[in-house]
């Protein structure tokens, strides 16, 4: 009877799921497209609900909701859906629909869609040779080999997208957080920079006018040299020298 009731629960997430699949897909991702592809509706919002139902399954693993034994059940066959979706209908229909759009194949489009197919299979297969993922345990089509291929071609396939991501998300709203630089702000600085060059050329003038003071009071020639010399140079200021540094406005 638990059985039953955790099995009704999930197929319910599972038509919630592929619903809202269903309406993001018409309204967000196909809303500028005139020309309609169901079977591409329905593989979309099929992966979308078996997705979203394993990540349901992981929460009700760690809340413990459902009893173990239909949990287990339901993730290995959400988990045997996916594979056949990912590895075998949706590259067979995109063969199918390359080969579709081909005039020359249009005739024997199924037949060259099976050759598409037994293609990638055999990359996809070859792929894992390199890879310490074959284990004499599991079989050829077990869940295993299927997985360890896939999880290879997701993490590849997950890092070239983030690290392209994080190059084009700056680059493309970069100009978002920059300030327009319009004519009165470049005169604004300009003027500030001749203020600046003023103000330089003024404080010049003044320390040239009081050397050319202390110069004729003989201050110059009685000044002490020496390491001690420079010590009392810095503790005692000269009368003056304060409105060097700070002129009067």
């Amino acid at each position: 009877m638990s059985f039953l009731i955790d099995s009704s629960i999930m197929i319910t997430s599972q038509i919630l799921f592929f619903g809202f699949g269903w309406l993001f897909f018409m309204r967000q991702l196909f809303k500028d497209y005139e020309v309609r592809q169901y079977v591409v509706q329905v593989i979309f919002s099929v992966t979308f609900a078996f997705s979203c139902t394993m990540f349901e399954l992981i929460i009700f693993e760690i809340l413990k909701v459902l009893n173990s034994s239909s949990r287990y059940f339901h993730w290995k066959m959400n988990l045997c859906v996916i594979l056949l979706i990912l590895v075998f209908m949706v590259p067979f229909y995109i063969g199918y629909f390359i080969v579709s759009n081909i005039r020359l194949l249009h005739r024997q489009r199924l037949l060259f869609s099976c050759l598409l197919w037994l293609t990638f299979m055999y990359f996809f297969w070859k792929l894992g040779d390199p890879f310490p993922i074959l284990s004499p345990k599991h079989g050829i089509l077990s869940i295993e080999q299927l997985i360890s291929r896939v999880g290879v071609i997701g993490v590849t396939l997950m890092a070239l997208l983030s690290g392209f991501g994080a190059v084009n998300c700056p680059y493309t709203y970069m100009s978002y957080f920059l300030r327009n630089v319009t004519d009165a702000d470049i005169l604004a600085l300009e003027r500030r920079l001749l203020q600046t060059m003023d103000m330089i050329i003024s404080k010049k003038k003044r320390m040239a006018m009081t050397r050319r003071t202390m110069f004729q009071k003989g201050e110059v020639h009685n000044k002490p040299s020496g390491f001690w010399g420079m010590i009392k140079s810095v503790t005692t200021s000269a009368p003056g020298s304060e409105s060097i540094l700070y002129p009067s406005a």
